[in-house]
């Protein structure tokens, strides 16, 4: 008979040597494996030092155009704007933006009269019905409201009424007006801009939280209505202002409302800057357009000089 003991070790061989096999073949499958990663491996790190020198480049060549449109953008704007009068409204902008505008404008011959920068609570949609009470409330004597209902236009058109210099009111009226938008916390405290001839709003990038495409639109308008109210207007945006958040996406998008309004999309470039002065140029010769490096500025990166 064959032993318990016989049975006892047939299994522990049978095991053995099931364990061999799973270790010999584990040893093969792994070598096979390791060399599929390592191929892999070496793949992609080739990969990735071929993306970062293409990013390499294309930083530097964005260096370079930044720096050459800096050089030659006085040069290219220079005369246009003579004898003409700009003022800056803020809206969510970078300072240093409006500094450079402001310098490029005076290199162009025009003069600015000032700058006044809105609040948040201008788009806050739970402010708007009191924005809209004010604007009929400070409306300077004689000036008109646009017949439109919406905030951005209402509000445009009351800024409108100080800002142009076809009918300035006195200094008088207009200090009331920049008062009351100041006491009631939509305007920022400060030396506001006398008339001027033409209008650049400038503003930072997409708007944030629930009510960003509400925001987005009333600054799309109140830009629109200034260009109206005076010989034009340009709505001038950080990178990703052409979103569909962002004031000036929002105003290409629109169509009819804001036509006639000329829009840029990276001020915070020095081709931006210089191609929100020469849409100032094309705003006083009756043209339009949509510029920047967003898919969609229709007219390209800047206007013809």
């Amino acid at each position: 008979m064959i032993s318990l003991r016989y049975h006892a070790v047939s299994i522990a061989a049978v095991f053995l040597a099931l364990a061999v096999g799973v270790v010999l073949g584990a040893s093969g499958l792994s070598d096979r494996l390791l060399a599929a990663v390592s191929t892999d491996r070496d793949t992609l790190s080739a990969q990735v030092d071929t993306l970062t020198a293409q990013r390499d480049a294309l930083l530097d060549e964005q260096a370079a155009a930044e720096e050459f449109a800096g050089r030659v953008g006085p040069a290219a704007v220079r005369g246009l704007l003579s004898g003409k009068s700009v003022a800056l409204v803020q809206a969510g902008g970078q300072q240093t933006d409006a500094e450079s505008v402001i310098r490029l404008v005076g290199q162009a011959g025009g003069t600015v009269t000032g700058s006044i920068t809105l609040t948040d609570a201008v788009g806050d949609p739970a402010r708007s019905d009191e924005l809209n009470a004010l604007a009929a409330e400070l409306l300077p004597a004689g000036a008109q409201l646009p017949a439109a209902s919406d905030t951005g236009s209402l509000a445009g058109g009351l800024l409108g009424s100080v800002l142009s210099s076809a009918n300035a009111p006195t200094a008088e009226q207009a200090g009331a007006v920049w008062a009351g938008l100041a006491d009631a916390g939509f305007v920022q405290p400060g030396t506001a801009p006398g008339p001027a001839d033409l209008v650049v709003v400038l503003t930072g990038g997409a708007a944030q939280g629930p009510d960003a495409g509400d925001s987005a639109a009333v600054l799309a308008r109140l830009a629109a209505q200034l260009d109206r109210s005076g010989a034009g207007a340009v709505l001038a945006g950080r990178e990703g202002s052409a979103s569909a958040t962002g004031p000036v996406g929002v105003a290409r998008a629109a169509g009819g409302p804001t036509a006639g309004l000329s829009t840029v999309d990276d001020v915070q470039t020095a081709s931006g800057r210089v191609a929100t002065v020469l849409a100032l140029k094309e705003q006083l010769d009756g043209g339009v357009g949509s510029y920047g490096s967003d898919r969609s500025a229709s007219n390209g990166a800047a206007p013809g000089a």
